[in-house]
């Protein structure tokens, strides 16, 4: 199989269950923390008899909140599940795999598990008879059917005297589940993608340029989310102020003529390009090497830049994934979007309409989803749910080319 290429910043929902071993739980935030994961932990009331609240709060840097009504506003209970990437029960004791079988949602903790669309891994550890018990047995079974991964605990020495199935297992252990599942989401393996980002910015005078507002935040957002599905990754970005991605082969480029050499290069080396860069259309003909002067600044010739989206899609194999973005203003933007997608040869097209000046710089969008599978509009998500809803299409596209 081929090493998956997994970002630094993937977010683990960890939760811990009032068991003994909640304390051996401090080493798995370390060690997730080693791995590049970032932990978020959701102890639930009883666990902080064990360990307290401010022994998680140093441990993950993040706030720690273990009640359904505390920070009301933020609806912790589904924003939580809906921000993990994974979500890891550990300790799991016979109450909270009971709970969960169950379907209850009496506590933060459960609430999320139920909110959530990530994988859940729960690590078991309570006394042999206890994990023996019928009930635990069927609870188990139960979860397992569902499609939750559950650990079997290890055997060894417990509390006091007793040994026995039922000791927390190895933080090592533990780690390789995680990462384990992490596979299961990791529909990206062996497949490179190509993103761009950002806004090009074409040059006047050594002061001066012709720019737009693109931040690049939705071109990160997709980089970032193609590695965690485990590609591996090059983003070509346009004077982005974000941060490169650890992981991620990263390319600066200035203007669209950069850009373009860029993408023809790295294009017949990668599955799938997605153009979410705002590349300007023209450039001026003559860049001047000294500032103009304000009064002689009257008029700017211009010339058309290479359409890369549209150039790309006349060399693209049968085996490979276009997908370009539309920034429009016009009431039938979607209308556009349907034309623009078959002119320049892509596979998706998400088409906007920017004309509120509410999506460059936002960290939200709105817009539809154009293939010729159908349509699907996109109202008001966070453009990291965007990036994966749009590689979801992206898979599905690319099991037609190789059909």
């Amino acid at each position: 199989m081929t090493t998956p290429h997994f970002p630094r910043g993937r977010e683990v929902l960890l939760g811990v269950s009032a068991g003994i071993a909640a304390y051996k739980a401090c080493d798995v935030v370390r060690r997730l923390q080693d791995h590049g994961f970032l932990v978020t932990v959701v102890p639930t009331p009883a666990s902080l008899n064990f360990v307290g609240k401010a022994t998680w709060e140093a441990l993950s840097g993040r706030p720690v909140h273990t009640e359904v009504w505390e920070n009301i506003p933020d609806v912790p209970h589904i924003a939580l599940g809906e921000r993990a990437d994974l979500v890891v029960i550990a300790p799991a004791t016979a109450d909270l795999l009971a709970r969960v079988a169950s379907g209850r949602a009496d506590d933060l903790l459960t609430n999320c598990i139920l909110a959530t669309h990530a994988p859940i891994l729960f690590v078991p550890a309570m006394h042999p008879q206890m994990w023996s018990n019928p009930a635990t047995v069927a609870n188990v079974a139960t979860l397992r059917e569902r499609g939750y991964v559950v650990m079997d605990p290890d055997t060894g020495r417990l509390t006091g005297r007793d040994s026995g199935q039922g000791r927390f297992p190895e933080t090592s252990r533990i780690i390789s589940a995680i990462e384990e599942l992490s596979l299961h989401r990791a529909d990206l393996i062996g497949k490179k993608v190509l993103v761009t980002a950002g806004g090009t910015r074409e040059a006047i005078d050594p002061i001066r340029f012709i720019g737009n507002l693109s931040s690049g935040k939705q071109g990160y957002a997709l980089a970032w989310a193609a590695a965690a599905r485990g590609a591996e990754v090059t983003l070509i970005s346009a004077n982005s102020q974000l941060p490169d991605i650890e992981g991620i082969s990263t390319i600066h480029v200035v203007s669209a003529a950069e850009m373009e050499a860029e993408v023809k290069t790295q294009f017949p080396k990668h599955d799938v390009l997605i153009m979410s860069a705002a590349v300007a259309d023209a450039r001026p003909e003559n860049v001047i090497d000294e500032k103009i002067k304000k009064e002689q600044l009257q008029n700017i010739a211009l010339i058309k830049n290479v359409d890369i989206l549209a150039a790309m899609g006349k060399v693209k194999r049968s085996n490979q994934v276009l997908v370009g973005f539309a920034a429009e203003t016009a009431l039938n933007s979607v209308e556009l979007g349907r034309a623009k997608r078959i002119a320049k040869g892509a596979d998706l097209l998400y088409v906007n309409n920017v004309k509120s000046n509410e999506i460059f710089g936002s960290e939200t969008t709105a817009g539809t989803i154009i293939s010729s599978h159908g349509e699907e509009l996109i109202t008001g998500c966070s453009k990291d749910t965007l990036a994966n809803i749009l590689l979801d299409k992206v898979v599905d596209e690319l099991g037609y080319a190789n059909v």
